[in-house]
């Protein structure tokens, strides 16, 4: 009797001493914390944090997003552009070696469909054969478009091309109903596909980027997702291809075929590259909410890649102008 009374007293003593380490541990954090300097711009830790996979069952992780680059601080204030964000970042990590209102929300216009890309990659199969339903039918004024119509039956693969190069949003439609059924069930699957590689800025109503209150996204969440995207080949051979012909069957049965031709100036000639640098491939997107976008990579000649973004240009050539403006920074 008197042993477990020894070992009673034991164990209420430990309990209190770890109780005791416990508090002055949270008292000392919480007077480090009062310490410290506003932010800047406040990175969310807790809701990048929670993309690791909640199936994961090891007992400790890498270290998180550790090839990202991020955002420090503004470092464009003194340059002179048209476009309302900007940003040029390494591929493979480090912090942003040029960044202007990166983290804005603003209307992606078509460079949504690099999700709808990386989606159609990561977990479709590019030899299946699709049927074209009547979502690939948009009747808004100046839509692009891939030239796929009800009935015509063609291969995932080819929808993949016909999404980037022409930036088809019939194409991008086509894609979400043979994807999940529906273009809203493949909204939700994007939705959750950005908050899982941290882009936590971004909200999808659509998968082809048209002009919705609820669609948007940041300069930055864009690097994230051309960065996840970058990492199968296909995607790298999509973006980089200056001519696809896709041939298909249409709703008579009749072969037929499409050719597309890539739109981004500095692949097809243009606009010059700065000395030192070539483009690999990129994705453009306009609509008059959005105004003119770009995300592109490109590298050095010692094959460093970078991933540079312009949103909200006010004209085509101003675009490129802000585009040329920012990746100049890396080779001068």
């Amino acid at each position: 009797m008197e042993r477990n009374v020894q070992v009673s007293n034991r164990k209420t003593g430990q309990s209190r001493c770890m109780r005791f380490i416990l508090l002055v541990f949270f008292m000392a954090a919480a007077a480090c914390g009062c310490q410290k300097k506003p932010l800047v711009q406040e990175y969310s830790f807790e809701e990048r944090l929670w993309a690791f996979e909640e199936d994961t069952h090891t007992e400790s992780f890498p270290a998180f997003a550790e090839d990202i680059c991020v955002i420090g601080r503004e470092s464009g204030a003194e340059e002179d552009l048209t476009a309302e964000a900007a940003a040029v970042l390494k591929l493979n990590g480090g912090e942003a070696l040029f960044c202007q209102n990166a983290l804005e929300r603003m209307n992606p216009a078509s460079t949504t469909k690099i999700m709808t890309a990386l989606l159609t990659l990561k977990y479709g199969n590019l030899d299946d054969m699709v049927t074209v339903t009547d979502a690939a039918i948009i009747n808004e004024s100046g839509s692009s478009m891939a030239g796929i119509v009800p009935g015509d039956q063609i291969s995932l693969e080819s929808l993949l091309y016909g999404l980037m190069m022409p930036s088809g949003n019939d194409a991008a439609n086509a894609i979400a109903v043979h994807m999940d059924g529906s273009i809203e069930a493949f909204v939700d699957r994007m939705n959750e596909e950005a908050w899982k590689i941290g882009a936590t800025g971004t909200h999808f109503a659509n998968a082809n980027g048209l002009t919705d209150a609820s669609h948007y996204t940041t300069a930055y969440d864009l690097y994230l997702m051309f960065h996840e995207a970058l990492k199968y080949d296909k995607f790298r051979e999509v973006i980089g291809t200056g001519s696809y012909t896709a041939d298909l069957t249409g709703a008579d049965g009749q072969a037929k075929s499409l050719t597309w031709t890539v739109g981004n100036y500095y692949m097809n000639g243009k606009t010059e590259t700065p000395k030192g640098l070539s483009v690999f491939g990129g994705k453009t997107g306009t609509t008059q909410a959005a105004g003119y976008c770009l995300v592109m990579g490109s590298r050095t000649e010692g094959m460093q890649e970078y991933v540079s973004v312009i949103m909200k240009a006010s004209s085509r050539s101003e675009l490129y102008q802000d585009m040329t403006k920012i990746i100049s920074k890396i080779v001068n």
